[in-house]
This record gives C-alpha cells, structure tokens and sequence, in this order.
C-alpha cells in the first residue's frame, strides 16, 4: 500500500547532540568525531542497504568522505547551542524494487537538494527483522551553513539595514523556509505517483494534509525511533495505543463512508429514472405518427412500406433503451466516433501499404536495371559512354529515380514481412468497419424516421418537451 511519509528536523547542539554520531547511526558506519575525541560505532545496525554522499559542483571533493565532511560542519559551528544540519525522514514503496527506490531517492535529491547547492548525505533503511518497520525509508544530512562558491563555508545569515539604523537577520538560504519544504514535500509525491504511473499502479500518494485533501480522517501522529522499537519489543506505548485507536477509528469512518456513498448512488439511479420521460418516447411518437401516416394511405402497399420502416425504427429504439432525441444524438455521435476511429486505422494501414509497394517496385525496378548501369560504368571512352547513355536513357532515368527513393536501401524481405502482417491487420479492422458501417446507415434511416415524426408532431402543436429537444440538438450540429 502506497504510503506518504516526510518528516524534517534539526540535529543541533542545544538538544546534546553531534552530527557525526547523527552520521555514523544513519549510515551504519565507525565514524570518530573530533570535536569530542570519541567514536561513534554503528556497524552492527541492521537494515542499511545503500548510503551515498551527493555533492554539489563547488563543493570540495574530499567531502565524499563521512566523517571528513561532518567534522569540517563541526568544526565551522563554533556556538554552544549551534544548529548543525538538517535530518530528513522519507518513507520508499514497498510498490517499489530496492533499485528503483534507490534510483528515486537520488534523483530526488539532485534536482531538489544539490541543485540548490546543498550536501546531501542519504542513507537507505530496509529493515529486516521480524516485527521491525516494514516499509523503506531513507534518511537524509544536510549541513545547514551554505558553501560558498570557493567550495568554504558561507555564512548561515547576513544583515539587511533598516532606516532607523538597525538591522534584522536574514537567511542567506530559502532551505529552512516553510514554502521550500512544501516545494520538497510535493516534489517527492510527484516523483513517487510519475512512477507508480508508469507502472501501470492505481495507487497515488499525497503530500497535502488530511484537510487540505478533504479528507475526513485524523491522522496519525509521529511514534519516532525510540517508540517503535519498544512496540516492536511487545511494550505498549502511549504513542503506539493513541495511533492504534486513531486507526481503529479511520477504520470505521471509512466503512460508514463507503455505506453512505452506496445509498446516495442508489437513490441518484432511482431519481434518474425517475426523472427520464416516461411518455411519449421517440418509440411511441413514432407509432403514432405511423398510424396517423397509414390512415392515409392509398395502397396496402404503401401501407406495408410504412409498417416495415417505421416498426424497424421503433424497434431499434425500443432495443437501444433510447428514449428521447438526446439519447439518440449521443448515441449516434458515439457511433461516429468509433466509426471514425477505425477508418483512420484504415487509412493508415492503406497508406503504408502503398508505400511498402511503391518501395518493391523501385526495387525491382532497381535490380533489373542496374545492369545496364554497370555496363555504363564499365565504358571507358567518352564516345561510346555518350552513345550507350542516348541508346538507353530511358532505362538510366528509371534506374537513377529507383536509387534515390531507396535511401535506406533495399530490404526486400522485410517489406514483404510487413507487408503480408499489414494485410492481415486490414482484414480484421474491416472486420470491426463493415459492421459499424452497417449499423450507422441502419441508425440514420432511424434518425429519418424520428425527424419526420417529430416534424409532423410539430406541425400540429405536439409533444413541445420532445421538440425542445430536437430543437437544441439540431442548434449544435
């Protein structure tokens, strides 16, 4: 189940805590801080399948290294209670290989992270223990101090004057404003939902909260590491039980959800029923007018003419549930459609195949001259070259004219491979027109019969719902 999760945060020192043991948990890894001389060993963690540092094209090229990156940020913040990087927590679909996932999370970063500049260091969770986080997730570093161009560290904020002579603190960098996380936080559902997409995957995700989606449903609130593992452990949390009930009770909304939608349905089907013309149909204006039409007729002939035709109409009506000239329009505007759609078809097999055909012929046309124009070559003096060029310049011409409309060469057995599927194709896309067609001209000599009643209804002040109707049709067409 397609799944949103994109949690940010802060390592920084007021909280007691060091970027490079932030680092070395990420990635699994035995990092040494210098900072505070100790190590930070991670490498009996569990579940880390891929970690990867992307730097940005100014960035110096000894950063790719873990732990030389995240002591040179340790030792650039000199404050007690200095914000060191930013942690990102993004949930992988289990839709998802490892290797696309993977491939996601890089691209992501690259357009979204190290485009603006910024050191990402990413590290992919796959947990595999029993009971553990089923779904993928990866975290991400980055330090928060900007670099300059000369690949050293930038400053954090600069000053911006007021008029009265003091100043305010601006962010050198839009990476810790609201609008950019949102930007990030829809750039990565995007991302996620282009390749559910391609995948040929109904499931999507949303970055939106549950009330800017509409969405009657409370959400669920963060657990974090500590609350997970003490869950996965069996020991009940206070976290873990508010998130269960908050399940429990999505749950039951949903299914109350589901019932109500499936009543309104009904009752919408009912009303539309309901709301339909029950009488006069097209079926029954055209039994009276077939009535009022044989009451004056002069011959049984006539009469059976008339019976045939529009009893045909009345019928066809009748089988086609099509109860008012709306109706009728829209079905005949879909027949036109498909109809359409396979003569297209049609046209362009035809068209393909004239061509394979036209190809064959210069061809042959090709091979069978090409003798003389050998022969031709074969000449060495200039009185019998000219006088073997006016003896055949018509097959010359023809010969020239094959070699330049076969450019690609000549693939006489491909053509033909083609050539024999394309017929074949066109069997079968006859086999869907003759009946469409058929079914057009049965459906217009319908919509004839239907005219001329209506016309009749008109001229003696009938059925004005009906002919409203016709009306407004025939103004679009």
């Amino acid at each position: 189940m397609a799944l949103y999760h994109f949690h940010v945060s802060q390592v920084k020192r007021s909280a007691g805590q060091s970027v490079v043991e932030s680092a070395a948990y990420r990635a699994g890894e035995r990092l040494y801080s210098e900072r505070y001389g100790e190590y930070s060993d991670y490498t009996r963690k569990g579940g880390v399948v891929y970690t990867e540092i992307l730097l940005p094209s100014h960035a110096p090229r000894e950063y790719a290294d873990r732990q030389t990156l995240w002591n040179a940020v340790e030792a650039a913040e000199r404050g007690k209670n200095a914000q060191l990087a930013y942690s990102f927590d993004i949930a992988l679909q289990n839709e998802f290989t490892l290797e696309e996932n993977i491939a996601l999370a890089r691209r992501f970063l690259l357009d979204n992270f190290v485009s603006r500049g910024m050191i990402a260091d990413f590290a992919v969770h796959q947990p595999d223990k029993a009971g553990g986080i089923e779904t993928p997730h990866f975290h991400v570093l980055c330090p928060i101090r900007p670099l300059d161009p000369d690949g050293t560290w930038g400053a954090k904020q600069r000053r911006v004057y007021r008029e009265d002579g003091k100043f305010d603190a601006v962010s050198t960098t839009d990476w810790g404003k609201p609008e950019t996380l949102e930007e990030w936080r829809g750039a990565w559902a995007e991302l996620c939902n282009a390749k559910f997409k391609e995948k040929e995957l109904e499931c999507r995700i949303d970055h939106r909260s549950y009330e800017k989606q509409g969405v009657d449903q409370a959400p669920t609130i963060h657990e974090g590491v500590a609350v997970r593992q003490m869950e996965a452990k069996g020991m009940t949390t206070d976290k873990g039980e508010r998130n269960r009930w908050i399940r429990s009770a999505n749950a039951l909304l949903r299914t109350l959800r589901e019932k109500i939608k499936a009543l309104t349905g009904w009752l919408e089907e009912i009303h539309a029923e309901l709301d339909k013309p029950q009488s006069p149909t097209l079926a029954a204006l055209l039994t009276d007018y077939y009535d009022a039409r044989n009451a004056g007729a002069w011959s049984s002939k006539a009469k059976v003419s008339n019976l045939k035709r529009f009893a045909a109409a009345a019928a066809y009506l009748r089988g086609n549930s099509l109860h008012t000239f709306d109706d009728l329009q829209t079905h005949l505007d879909l027949l036109r459609k498909r109809l359409s759609d396979v003569k297209s078809n049609l046209d362009t097999k035809h068209s393909r195949i004239k061509q394979l055909r036209e190809l064959m012929r210069y061809a042959d046309q090709y091979e069978r001259l090409k003798p003389i124009h050998d022969q031709l070559g074969a000449l060495k003096w200039k009185v019998k070259r000219e006088q073997f060029k006016t003896e055949h310049e018509s097959e010359l011409r023809q010969f020239y004219l094959a070699r330049r409309k076969l450019t690609d060469g000549i693939h006489a057995a491909e053509w033909q491979r083609e050539l024999d599927a394309l017929k074949q194709e066109l069997e079968d896309e006859y086999s869907k027109y003759r009946p469409l067609r058929d079914e057009m001209k049965k459906l217009l000599d319908v919509k004839y019969c239907v005219d001329r009643a209506l016309s009749s209804a008109e001229s003696k002040g009938r059925e004005p719902r009906l002919l409203e109707k016709r009306r407004w049709n025939l103004s679009k067409s």
